[in-house]
């Protein structure tokens, strides 16, 4: 009687369990004059190799990304040059005297 008990509580718990799902978000940036942007953050390890962005015909650069609840820091590095968000003004210090943004998912 107990085996069937848990699991039936087995069963139950995981019905109710939420499911977590990821969410597609689109990095931008406008910088029209830019020859290469790439999207940096705690997502990717802060690995350049992983998300270089790709610029449209109005000179946006973007980045589609899924991600999972939670939060992020980011930058974009800009022609070699690190450059923070204009559109997102969520930001916290860096270990390296700048400052990071911050996205939060929920």
């Amino acid at each position: 009687m107990n085996h069937i008990f848990l699991g039936r509580y087995h069963m139950a718990r995981d019905k109710s369990k939420p499911k977590i799902k990821n969410r597609k978000i689109t990095f931008s940036l406008n910088s029209s004059d830019a020859k290469e942007v790439i999207l940096m953050g705690d997502f990717n390890n802060w690995s350049p190799k992983k998300h270089p962005m790709q610029r449209d015909e109005n000179g946006i650069w973007k980045k589609a990304v899924m991600l999972p609840p939670g939060k992020y820091e980011y930058k974009f590095i800009v022609d070699g040059q690190w450059k923070e968000d204009p559109q997102n003004h969520l930001a916290c210090p860096n270990d390296f005297g700048t400052c990071n943004n911050v996205l939060h998912l929920t």
